[in-house]
């Protein structure tokens, strides 16, 4: 009995002592891996348990393109209290992934420092390094990332996801989508960070963005340009189809690229518009009784206003017009046309239709940063001069999107739409901005238009646009300078408009004609969309003369 007691005790002592030195080999010999090994699956566990939200395209059907998404990812890591010798460690890595030593020296030695990454989408390669040097306290794992599979398409819109400066560790959403729509992917709309996030689906449609890409890529480099933007929307609800700028970047390494890249131009890029204003200018005066489209005036080829002398552009080379009505003043853009037709209409009226169109405000799109349009020398103390050039679109500023979207109220007959790109919002109209007749009437002068200068004329369809020259302002030194942004805003069919499309396009010699840099790019887009959507033609064919 005794014996048996005595083993039995035995037994137990053996069992606490194995036990013992189990929990001493873990806690104090090897502490640190395993402390390494629990915050490295503390940190996928908390990403993994708070999934961001799947960011998806619409085509034309209704099909879905996965667009942003979560992919496993291999990373490198450092556990400081693991770590052998650390100038050692610190010079291995330092070739290994191209990172100054004394970089890796600074962040593996802070005090606080418990768990440091070094690269979060390793290659192969560099896994296959660190593996090889096996350095104590340098681990390679797998853990969920952002991963856009189409790598620059739409990046400005859909932003990325980065490091959040609120919080020692975790990510969130800083451009764009990513960002406006942080608490709906990440979850943490849903009362706590342990959620699921929320997949949002956009109004974006992937081909018709591809085509919007190509042609501005194209445009680009016909003109050597510096950048420029696109937008496709639909005139009736405010959906945005497409939206694209340059220079632009990959979301994948956004670390590679500048700042200022990330800014989206279409919403955070304020600029002198030129003659496309014109049409506003018309609907002011046309809209309020003043004019019609078949007032007439003569044309001296300039005129003066508070000693500042304003010419039209094609002075030198066509001369004056003479007698001209309110469409030719379109069609041919004359400048001394849009003045009279300001002073025709009077400074309060115009101004008070300019903020009717939203001109001077923000959209309310769904991105983060819009800025407003600039009216401000539209004022009862500023000079005569300043409604003038106004009312051909200098000295006056807008956002790409706020003109299209000031636009798209002529094309759907006067009412001023909140544009949107969260394909579960509802169309928003904002205010009426001028009658059914008004839009009808505007929008048969810029049919004429397209029709006369035939570059942006497609058989078959009725196209209204109109083009716009502006000079690129001088920041330093006042006045202008002798650079230009050509644009053009177009829509149709005009029947019932089913697409609206403003092509921009950044810093070109003075020379530069918008007839022979945007306009045939809006042509290509347009007939894309016509194609795409299969448009039957709103016009019947005329035969030919013999």
């Amino acid at each position: 009995m005794g014996a048996r007691f005595a083993s039995i005790i035995g037994t137990v002592l053996v069992a606490y002592g194995l036990l013992f030195f189990n929990l001493y080999n873990k806690q104090v010999l090897n502490g640190a891996t395993y402390l390494a090994q629990a915050e490295s699956q503390a940190n996928a566990a908390n990403f993994e348990a708070s999934r961001r939200g799947t960011i998806y395209l619409t085509d034309k059907d209704g099909a879905r393109t996965a667009f942003a998404i979560n992919k496993n990812f291999k990373q490198v890591y450092v556990t400081p209290k693991a770590v052998g010798d650390t100038q050692e460690t610190a010079h291995a890595l330092s070739l290994a992934l191209n990172i100054p030593a004394e970089d890796i020296i600074k962040k593996i030695s802070a005090p606080s420092a418990t768990f440091v990454s070094f690269v979060k989408k390793a290659s192969e390669e560099t896994v296959s390094k660190i593996l090889d040097l096996n350095l104590p306290g340098v681990y390679v794992n797998e853990a969920p990332d952002r991963f856009y599979p189409f790598n620059t398409l739409a990046a400005q819109t859909i932003g990325f996801v980065g490091p959040d400066s609120k919080q020692l560790s975790g990510e969130t959403g800083r451009y764009g989508l990513e960002r406006q729509y942080n608490d709906l992917l990440s979850g943490s709309s849903g009362g706590g960070p342990d959620l699921t996030g929320a997949d949002l689906t956009l109004t974006i449609d992937p081909n018709i963005q591809e085509q919007v890409e190509s042609s501005l890529d194209k445009l680009i480099s016909d003109n050597n340009a510096t950048g420029g933007s696109v937008i496709v929307a639909d005139p009736q609800t405010g959906k945005i189809l497409a939206a694209a700028s340059a220079p632009t970047y990959d979301p994948n390494i956004y670390s590679s690229f500048g700042l200022k890249t990330f800014l989206n131009p279409i919403t955070e890029h304020l600029y002198e518009p030129g003659s496309v204003f014109k049409v506003f200018t018309m609907s002011a005066g046309i809209d309020s009784g003043r004019l019609t489209p078949d007032t007439t005036y003569y044309d001296f080829g300039s005129v003066t206003i508070n000693g500042k002398k304003i010419t039209n552009y094609d002075l030198k080379t066509h001369g004056a017009y003479g007698t001209a009505t309110m469409t030719n003043v379109i069609e041919h853009s004359i400048n001394t046309g849009a003045v009279f037709a300001e002073a025709k209409t009077g400074n309060d009226i115009f101004t008070s239709y300019m903020k009717k169109f939203g001109l001077g405000e923000k959209t309310g799109v769904d991105l983060p940063g819009e800025l407003a349009g600039n009216l401000q020398r539209l004022n009862p103390k500023s000079p005569k001069v300043a409604f003038a050039t106004a009312s051909y679109g200098q000295g006056v500023a807008v956002t790409p999107l706020e003109l299209i979207n000031a636009m798209a109220a002529i094309a759907n007959g006067g009412t001023l739409m909140r544009p949107f790109l969260n394909s579960a919002l509802s169309p928003e109209p904002i205010r009426k901005v001028m009658s059914d007749k008004t839009a009808g009437q505007v929008t048969g002068m810029m049919v004429s238009a397209v029709d006369r200068a035939g570059v942006a004329k497609i058989e078959g369809y009725s196209i209204a646009g109109k083009t716009g020259t502006a000079f690129i302002p001088d920041l330093v030194h006042g006045g202008y300078t002798d650079k230009v942004i050509d644009s053009f805003v177009g829509f149709g069919p005009t029947s019932r408009p089913r697409f609206i499309v403003l092509v921009k396009v950044d810093t070109l010699p003075s020379s530069a004609l918008a007839a022979l840099s945007v306009v045939p790019a809006f042509k290509d887009v347009a007939q894309y969309l016509i194609n795409y959507y299969n448009i039957p033609p709103d016009r019947v064919p005329t035969a030919s003369a013999n």
